[in-house]
């Protein structure tokens, strides 16, 4: 063989080789993360000749799969789209989101535990079909949340969750402004492009899940994990005199940029009840407990609690809750107050009053509660996990008391129950921003001695004048409806 001849062989063989090893590469070793890729147009088009799993909140589907007209043999729909968008996503042809995401194997009939289902269907010559999702939410208690928010006056952006101090159950999950994910689950493929695209751009935001992915200053709310480092501290009891006053400047400040002050609260002079303090919830109270205290403790108890962690397994789209890891004294006063770096979801601070009323313990939160084979025999279901011990059982009680106080006689009354012992609180936190008013926000669980339910409403934006803005007055009521349609008021 001549020298030309021999180097177009070896050069022919080089890359018959590395065609071989481009083709094992893509049809072995990345064909999983292939196949996984949301934008795998092969892997979606094969998806809608395969009947997709129901998602459900109790037996009715809140996400489905009925025949097509089109060229494609099903097609997904959403029954209720804009009251569980943020907890179903959206099954498209580009994409998936939510739950229809997280829970993509069994819906589309891959995960393992449909194995035998699958094997079964192959013998018998039936057409495969997806697992189905249950979630936990309660369907009233999601419409309580929904409406609540949605009668605001708008253009409303808010969320509101609702959790189960004992096992950890998300109760409701509800974001504005939403969604409708039937037009993204459309077959016009160009529709779907252009309605993603315009949702996409929409200042207001409406896929983001607001509950889980929104962080904004919690306020006055993180109130109760600074009064549970003093407690837990062991100089402090539900009975003790705190620090009172109408005015607190913070350490290392002078003048009004670190002046802190109660907006004409009753907060007394001195020292005052620490009863008083969390009724009227007094600033000057809670910044210079945080000084004392110190950052480490400070930053010890919000971890506690969940903060600069994740923690929600089965829905995607959380951000983790942040305190700061370094303060100076001026600043942790401000962390005190729930300001300066603090930022926290409305699912965080739900798991702060959950946590409370679960005597200490913050259970693990969940949002999917079995998974059930095609002919609805149960595969799995999620069990109850101790994500951690905040604080002692003790502590716990005696924060109790000072929210049920807040509720009965203090800032927190809006959410008050007839007949049912409430614990509450309010909070409105500074945006940070001269044109933007107040965040509101508002926490508390029922019945406060075994509660069923605790809850989180936040609100970023109402369209109404930055002087109107009150916790109490615009997330209390909300927050009201929802315990009362868990408790079945």
């Amino acid at each position: 063989m001549n020298k030309p001849i021999r180097a177009i062989s070896v050069f022919c063989l080089v890359l018959f080789l590395a065609l071989m090893v481009n083709a094992t590469y893509v049809q072995y070793v990345n064909a999983g993360d292939l196949a996984d890729d949301p934008n795998n147009r092969r892997v979606i088009a094969a998806a809608y000749a395969r009947e997709r799993g129901a998602i459900l909140v109790g037996r009715d589907p809140v996400a489905e799969s009925v025949p097509s007209n089109d060229r494609y043999e099903f097609q997904r729909q959403y029954p209720t789209p804009l009251l569980y968008a943020p907890a179903t996503g959206a099954f498209t042809y580009f994409s998936q989101t939510g739950v229809e995401r997280s829970q993509n194997d069994v819906l589309s009939g891959d995960d393992s535990r449909l194995f035998v289902t699958r094997l079964v269907d192959m013998f018998t010559n039936a057409e495969p079909q997806g697992g189905n999702v249950t979630l936990t939410l309660d369907p009233e208690a999601q419409q309580a949340a929904y409406d609540g928010l949605a009668n605001l006056p708008g253009p409303v952006e808010g969320a509101v969750v609702a959790i189960a101090p004992s096992s950890g159950k998300i109760l409701a999950m509800a974001s504005l402004p939403t969604y409708d994910p039937n037009r993204l689950a459309s077959h016009d493929f160009s529709e779907v492009s252009r309605a993603s695209e315009e949702l996409q751009a929409d200042p207001s935001e409406p896929l983001l899940n607001r509950a889980i992915g929104k962080r904004l200053p919690p306020g006055s709310t993180f109130k109760l994990v600074t009064a549970a480092a003093a407690i837990e501290s062991g100089d402090y009891d539900a009975d003790s005199q705190v620090p009172g006053g109408a005015t607190y400047q913070l350490p290392l400040t002078s003048g009004p940029t670190g002046l802190i002050d109660n907006g004409g609260r009753p907060c007394g002079t001195n020292r005052i009840p620490f009863v008083q303090a969390m009724e009227f919830s007094c600033n000057t109270t809670f910044a210079a407990l945080a000084v004392e205290l110190g950052p480490e403790a400070m930053l010890e108890q919000a971890e506690r609690f969940g903060f600069n962690s994740q923690y929600l397994d089965d829905l995607g789209g959380q951000a983790a809750s942040v305190f700061p890891a370094e303060a100076d004294q001026a600043q942790v006063g401000q962390t005190g107050i729930g300001q300066f770096e603090v930022a926290a979801t409305p699912l965080q601070m739900a798991m702060v009053a959950a946590g409370i009323g679960n005597g200490g313990s913050v259970m693990k939160p969940y949002i999917v509660d079995e998974v059930r084979s095609p002919n609805l025999q149960v595969l799995d279901k999620t069990g109850d996990r101790e994500l951690s011990q905040a604080v002692s059982s003790a502590t716990a009680s005696d924060l109790t008391d000072l929210l049920v106080a807040t509720v009965d006689t203090g800032t927190a009354s809006p959410a008050a129950i007839p007949g049912v012992r409430v614990a509450g609180k309010t909070g409105t936190a500074q945006s940070g921003v001269p044109d933007v008013p107040p965040y509101a926000w508002f926490v508390s669980f029922a019945p406060a001695d075994d509660p069923e339910v605790a809850v989180a409403v936040m609100i970023e934006a109402a369209g109404i004048e930055r002087g109107e803005i009150a916790g109490g007055q615009l997330a209390g009521p909300i927050a009201r409806s929802v315990m009362e349609a868990v408790l079945g008021q």
